[in-house]
């Protein structure tokens, strides 16, 4: 898949799919972070949520087999990390 397929692919699935399936980013990560941070006892941020979860499809990707999911769910998370990094 070429860069731009992965870009276009990334803007379908955050603000359309995904958008409708899992609800807004901010509000996800969000809660995520509230979540993370009561069982870690320490605060996270929301754009923390995003660049863990970019660095765990990273680690699939390592560990595990072949899956190019991976790679653009690690760009979709990235480009949520900036997004929600700009928000702080």
């Amino acid at each position: 898949m070429k860069p731009v397929n992965i870009l276009e692919e990334c803007v379908s699935l955050v603000s359309g799919e995904r958008a409708q399936q899992h609800g807004d980013y901010r509000d996800l990560h969000n809660r995520v972070a509230e979540l993370w941070s009561t069982f870690l006892k320490t605060p996270i941020k929301p754009s923390d949520v995003a660049f863990c979860m970019t660095l765990l499809k990273v680690a699939r990707d390592e560990v595990g087999g072949k899956n190019p999911d991976d790679g653009v769910d690690a760009t979709s998370y990235t480009a949520l990390w900036a997004a929600l990094s700009d928000d702080a």
